[in-house]
């Protein structure tokens, strides 16, 4: 896949934007017709365990929707400007685990803390998050808090499994890789997700989505599915 975007033009995306700001199909973003990763195999697979898992799932999310719904108020769901296939941004879904107005929270705690802006500009992480409630700690630490990514799957946006779902600004820290990136659907889950998560550096992430992309089968997508489980039981690894 030879692909080509523009920065400039799409930093008008901003990753907080809502449904209706976020375009479909910048002008900027150019691609072939050839296939993403896995082409029509993966996706079938997608579809079929996406629907199996919120079938069986469905009733786990109610309760989740309602908890978040009860204890902290607001929307239920959190909708986050991420780069999907190609380079074309899309909305991806979460129950929501932090607080209203936690762009906000984030600056002023980045302001006033010079070691945790640091640890920011360095991971796009924080430790102590002072923007997540009690509720939506226990969500991450369960990985509950993407079960909504589902219906990402069932719609195209994401893959059941691929690289990390990342924001427009870190596109640029993927340097030579990005075009990697872009020619497959983020994933639910991913090598990144059973390697270590939270423990590992930014520059390992992108190793480990490059090198998913280069060396991708379904064999390989199925033992990441199921080494899922047991990652997502080591809480101390969750972010």
């Amino acid at each position: 896949m030879n692909v080509q975007i523009n920065l400039d033009t799409l930093a008008l995306v901003k990753h907080d934007l809502p449904a209706t700001e976020v375009p479909s199909n910048p002008p900027a973003i150019r691609q072939n017709n050839r296939t993403c990763t896995g082409g029509w195999p993966k996706r079938a697979t997608d579809i079929a365990l996406a629907s199996l898992a919120i079938a069986t799932l469905a009733l786990p999310m109610l309760a989740v929707a309602i908890l978040v719904r009860v204890t902290m108020g607001g929307p239920v769901i959190f909708r986050h400007a991420r780069i999907g296939l190609g380079g074309i941004p899309f909305e991806c879904l979460k129950f929501r685990s932090m607080i209203v107005g936690s762009d906000a929270a984030l600056a002023r705690y980045l302001s006033e803390n010079p070691e945790a802006a640091e640890e920011w500009k360095r991971s796009r992480k924080l430790k102590h998050d002072p923007r997540i409630t009690w509720l939506g700690r226990a969500l991450r630490m369960s990985s509950l808090d993407e079960l909504p990514q589902l219906l990402n799957v069932l719609k195209g946006d994401m893959s059941c499994v691929g690289p990390r779902p990342i924001v427009l600004e870190e596109l640029e820290l993927y340097g030579t890789e990005a075009e990697k990136y872009l020619q497959s659907r983020p994933g639910l889950t991913g090598l990144w997700q059973v390697s270590g998560r939270s423990s590992l550096t930014y520059a390992e992430r992108v190793a480990l989505d490059a090198a998913y992309v280069n060396d991708w089968s379904m064999w390989k997508d199925l033992k990441i599915i199921v080494r899922t489980v047991p990652a997502m039981l080591k809480s101390h690894q969750t972010s």
